[in-house]
């Protein structure tokens, strides 16, 4: 199979896993990206291709800010919030200068933080999961 034709594949699949997934496994789903293209822009750095480079931080970041974007206080969680917050903004700021700098050491630091980040997500209970679940949509059907 061809690259594009991999590729296209890959894209059907991660839109059926999109269509099934609940809201913690979109995130699941974002923050994987974003250290998959991590671990491209650190390739594509030892192999000097600057392109790829540049297309890979740039998605990166772009996940990176939509997670950040997303974040949503829960009762009690603001300071969880604020951190991640810091941290995503302080993971943006290291991967645009590191693509400036051709710096494969600062992208590898934003994604064991970003692994770090995700760690956390997964090690979330289902039981967690489902009762946060339901208690938005509760709120929703209340209109509130």
């Amino acid at each position: 199979m061809n690259k594009k034709g991999l590729n296209a594949y890959k894209q059907v699949g991660i839109r059926d896993q999109l269509g099934t997934a609940d809201p913690y496994q979109i995130i699941q789903m974002l923050m994987q990206g974003a250290i998959d293209r991590m671990v491209m822009a650190r390739s594509a750095i030892d192999r000097k291709d600057l392109a790829a480079k540049s297309e890979h931080v740039s998605k990166a970041t772009a996940i990176v800010k939509s997670l950040n974007e997303s974040l949503r206080p829960v009762d009690g969680g603001e300071d969880v919030i604020n951190n991640l917050a810091s941290l995503y903004d302080f993971i943006v700021e290291h991967l645009l200068e590191a693509s400036r700098e051709n710096s494969s050491q600062k992208i590898h630091d934003c994604q064991q933080i970003m692994t770090t980040i995700k760690e956390g997500w997964d090690s979330i209970p289902q039981d967690v999961r489902i009762s946060t679940l339901s208690q938005k949509e509760s709120l929703l059907a209340a209109g509130g």
